[in-house]
């Protein structure tokens, strides 16, 4: 790595509306990683993040708006180490699955360049229709950032159109930068051991044209799952 480069370690987690763990056991299981940036989906409204964030040691949170198919605490939320320079939520409505849907995003500085950081949670679709091709082509247009990056659960494996459609729109999955055969492993359901699952639906994505290199990430492994999604990492350096 150059010395005008800076790393950025990230987390993305489906907390299931912590229904298996308290926000704290959360904090403690994620806090060995070190991380910058967690971004979270169905997670609890409320002081919920911030808790998490006070264990780990991430002082900035930021929740939306939108619940899930507006079920109870299915909320999308951010923790950062440095503070947030904005904050917005883009809900999104199309397609014939379940709505509504939203992206929370938020711009921070890391190493004194401007970042701006997604979490999302959507619903499966095709490759020109539905939530992903929403933010594909209403909401992705107006981010300026270069450096950009939109972690979630995407409920699309990583060679499902919907996937496919937001490559084209600019956009790589991380899992294409790792070592890791993401069809022989699962993100979803952790709580069924060995078996497969719904697959890898879980995502980090970066702006290709931003020069992030993705030097780290994996899925991380739980004796006791604490959500039936694993939780995803990865690491990025951001080029000055």
């Amino acid at each position: 790595m150059s010395d005008s480069a800076f790393r950025v370690r990230i987390v993305s987690y489906n907390v299931e509306f912590s229904r298996s763990a308290t926000p704290e056991q959360i904090g403690e299981a994620l806090k060995p990683l070190a991380v910058d940036l967690v971004g979270f989906c169905e997670a609890p409204a409320g002081d919920w993040t911030a808790r998490v964030g006070r264990v780990m040691g991430l002082a900035h949170a930021w929740v939306g708006e939108v619940s899930s198919a507006n079920h109870k605490d299915k909320y999308k939320s951010v923790l950062s180490r440095t503070p947030f320079d904005t904050t917005t939520e883009h809900r999104l409505t199309s397609g014939r699955g379940w709505n509504p849907a939203s992206v929370v995003a938020v711009t921070t500085r890391i190493g004194g360049l401007p970042v701006a950081f997604g979490s999302l949670h959507i619903c499966a679709s095709g490759r020109d229709d539905g939530h992903a091709h929403e933010w594909a082509t209403m909401v992705l247009p107006r981010e300026s950032c270069p450096r950009l990056v939109v972690v979630g659960d995407y409920n699309n494996e990583l060679d499902a159109p919907a996937m496919l459609g937001l490559e084209a729109a600019g956009m790589r999955s991380c899992w294409r930068d790792l070592p890791i055969d993401v069809k022989r492993h699962y993100t979803w359901n952790a709580f069924v051991p060995g078996a497969r699952g719904q697959g890898v639906i879980d995502h980090i994505l970066y702006r290709q044209s931003s020069g992030m290199r993705v030097t780290g990430g994996g899925i991380i492994e739980m004796a006791t799952p604490l959500s039936d999604h694993k939780p995803i990492w990865a690491e990025l350096t951001l080029p000055a």
